[in-house]
């Protein structure tokens, strides 16, 4: 038997499913699109893997993030959604423009080897652009112009920020559509979009981010609606790490953030025996991707603790097409 599908049957039955739909894994080529094989029709929407779903196997077991393609091929997905903070080549290096040109010739040819679409690279790290200080925002929208040239270098069509900075809610929303517009208006040049994704704190207020990109109202500023990234609050004011102990509605907060939507992540962690992710109805957020007509790509960005991150993203990219088969 052939290790992919050794794989998938693997997590099949480590998800609890039948037997029988564990063998039907035999005849496949998981290097193919998966639609071509688990739908009687394609889906409507494409489908891409964030690179964060790699993000302990880079970090910490050794992986080479410039294998993220090969892996992406691998798994049968479509679109490439890279994460800057990953490649310390780039980000720890004195000679940024050199480590950057770098960057874009070994991710285009490996995107061009496999067939792969580059998308978005996602941007942590170049400063807060919310905060109060004018200086320390415009230095930060300053440090995202060259991931702003470098998408551009690669085809992608945006980059995601983030919008982390003071707490007032009038003031995050004036600083933040300040920064935006500012940022939205040299990524024109390069007709790259910026895209801001509920990543915590008033950025997963959902009614209160559109109420910034409806202020900047730049045709290339807009949403990546995260399925499960809208904590308000965590325990102690941590950013990451610590229990939510405030949450905002997250079917409420992709309804909210899909008008003006340039991609979607699916994020998962954990499944049940039937393959469903437990914390997240996947069918019900489908249907409020769906009718919102979008039609780009799904990022599958899984963050669990029980799958290994392999077995994670082949189970979210499985069930992102099996729901969207039961769609209406």
């Amino acid at each position: 038997m052939k290790r992919r599908n050794f794989i998938a049957k693997s997590i099949f039955s480590g998800l609890g499913l039948s037997t029988v739909g564990a063998l039907a894994f035999d005849n496949l080529n998981l290097d193919s699109n998966p639609s071509e094989w688990a739908l009687n029709s394609k889906p409507f929407f494409k489908l891409s893997l964030a690179q964060w779903s790699l993000n302990k196997a880079i970090r910490y077991e050794g992986m080479n993030p410039y294998g993220f393609a090969t892996k992406a091929k691998e798994y049968g997905f479509e679109g490439l959604e890279y994460v800057n903070q990953l490649y310390t080549d780039v980000t720890k290096s004195k000679n940024q423009a050199a480590a950057l040109n770098k960057f874009i010739q070994k991710n285009n040819k490996l995107a061009a080897e496999h067939e792969l679409k580059n998308l978005l690279i996602m941007i942590d790290g170049e400063g807060d652009l919310s905060v109060s200080s004018a200086t320390e925002r415009k230095k930060g929208v300053d440090n995202h112009h060259k991931w702003v040239e470098t998408a551009a270098a690669m085809g992608c069509h945006s980059i995601r920020i983030n919008l982390f900075g003071v707490t007032d809610r009038d003031a995050w929303v004036e600083n933040s559509s300040e920064s935006l517009t500012a940022l939205g208006t040299y990524a024109a040049q390069y007709n790259v979009n910026i895209i801001v994704e509920n990543h915590g704190y008033l950025s997963s207020d959902a009614g209160l981010l559109m109420q910034v990109l409806n202020n900047v109202n730049l045709t290339n500023c807009g949403s990546l609606p995260d399925f499960g990234n809208f904590c308000l609050e965590r325990e102690g004011g941590a950013r990451w790490g610590a229990k939510c102990i405030k949450e905002y509605d997250r079917y409420q907060g992709v309804k909210e953030l899909m008008p003006r939507a340039f991609a979607v992540s699916a994020k998962s962690h954990d499944f049940d025996s039937k393959g469903n992710e437990i914390h997240t109805d996947y069918k019900r957020m489908l249907q409020l991707v769906k009718n919102a007509e979008f039609n780009g790509y799904i990022g599958v960005e899984y963050e669990g603790s029980i799958l290994s991150e392999e077995a994670g993203i082949i189970a979210t990219r499985d069930l992102l097409i099996k729901t969207a088969q039961e769609l209406s």
